[in-house]
């Protein structure tokens, strides 16, 4: 009986089946590329969520200006408020704003004083002659301070110009009062010059 071990002529002695192996560069690039995917996964999955995050993200709140008058341009042909009369007199469209010549505050205050009670009669004498024209008076500050309390003291400057018009006859009714606070700077707040001129009223000629 012949041994099956018994190799015959010509015949291999052992049968070797190899199995099917990749190449390791191969191995390499797939995990390669498996990596850029879940790369790009997540940046997707991040780049989604930061639009979600800015759509819905409240926008900021701007910066509240009591003071300020749509349209109100300022008079640059007329000199502050002696040209009031001029204007109010003309047919020129409103709003308009005129800057007082002589009339700022001392720091921190909002009391009218001596030396610029002349030019509040002069704007009272110019409303008296035109009945129907209404007003409204902007306070404003120098930049020392809060913005709550500077716009609290544009307030009240605006207020107590309000209150010298009315005692000269003028009917409180014409007459708005806003605040700037420090938001609208005339002058440097860097000197004392500056800051004094910035401590201002302005009259916005709103209604003829």
């Amino acid at each position: 009986m012949p041994d099956p071990n018994d190799a015959r002529p010509g015949a291999p002695r052992h049968v070797h089946i190899e199995k099917n192996q990749q190449p390791g560069w191969l191995k390499a690039l797939a995990w390669l590329l498996l990596a850029l995917g879940l790369l790009a996964l997540i940046f997707a999955l991040n780049r989604c969520h930061s639009d979600k995050t800015a759509a819905v993200a409240p926008a900021p709140s701007p910066t509240a200006v009591i003071g300020a008058t749509p349209n109100a341009a300022k008079s640059a042909a007329l000199v502050g408020t002696s040209g009031l009369g001029t204007y109010l007199a003309g047919s020129e469209a409103t709003p308009r704003t005129f800057i007082f010549e002589k009339l700022n505050f001392d720091t921190a205050k909002s009391d009218i004083r001596a030396a610029d009670a002349a030019e509040v009669a002069q704007v009272a004498a110019a409303l008296k002659q035109y009945g129907t024209a209404h007003v409204r008076v902007a306070g404003y500050a120098d930049s020392r301070g809060s913005d709550t309390a500077n716009m609290a003291l544009g307030k009240a400057r605006a207020e107590s110009v309000k209150s010298a018009l009315v005692s000269k006859g003028i009917d409180a009714s014409r007459i708005d009062t806003v605040s700037g606070g420090a938001t609208d700077p005339v002058d440097t707040n860097a000197t004392a010059g500056g800051r004094f001129e910035n401590r201002r009223t302005e009259l916005v000629v709103t209604d003829r």
